[in-house]
């Protein structure tokens, strides 16, 4: 007779779809893989890698941080940076196992959640965004707000702004952008994430 793991035992795989890259971890391991994905990657494609890229791991679970809107467990749109194909994708139907998935920036956020009101912002190829507010998650798309010149905060702080601007100019405009989102929001502290983070 088999018994069912409980939910501390369980091993659980990540993955974290970014524009760049295709990241992997589990909670056990915690040693990352990944694989390039950008603008030609499809989701069978990127379940094929990642398949691929584990064999050797064993996991129960999948939770998978998607960049954009998620309704249902399901993509709500296509990715703006990656191919087509991911609106409505059944990742779960296509792993084979218990999956949740949830937009990338929430998935960063709960990883340093200390309490109270948090505003989390990614920055990646894009600009990711989410606020946990005393336990309540809510995603964002505060990346595709207006800003200057007709452009969005994510034209300025995504990859694009940093290779366009240099490092100096770019961190400029993040601390702008951070003020703007701060006076309307009133989180309590602000959390970044995302490959370029460390620019800051």
């Amino acid at each position: 007779m088999t018994t069912r793991k409980k939910a501390k035992d369980r091993i659980v795989l990540a993955i974290d779809v970014g524009g760049s890259h295709v990241k992997v971890m589990t909670n056990s391991g915690r040693v990352k893989r990944e694989f390039e994905s950008g603008p030609d990657l499809i989701p069978k494609e990127m379940v094929r890698k990642v398949k691929d890229l584990t064999k050797d791991w064993s996991y129960d679970a999948i939770s998978i941080g998607y960049p954009g809107p998620v309704a249902g467990n399901r993509p709500l749109h296509e990715p703006w940076n990656l191919g087509e194909g991911w609106k409505g994708f059944d990742f779960q139907k296509a792993f084979g196992k218990p999956t949740k998935v949830v937009n990338d920036a929430l998935m960063q956020a709960l990883g340093g959640y200390k309490g109270g009101r948090m505003l989390f912002l990614g920055l990646g190829t894009g600009l990711g965004s989410a606020m946990i507010v005393d336990g309540e998650l809510e995603p964002m798309e505060l990346g595709h707000l207006p800003y200057k010149k007709h452009r969005t905060y994510e034209d300025y702080a995504g990859a694009a702004g940093l290779k366009r601007s240099g490092k100096k100019k770019w961190r400029r405009h993040v601390t702008d952008i951070v003020k703007h989102l701060t006076s309307a929001l009133e989180p309590h502290y602000v959390l970044f994430g995302g490959g370029n983070a460390e620019h800051i």
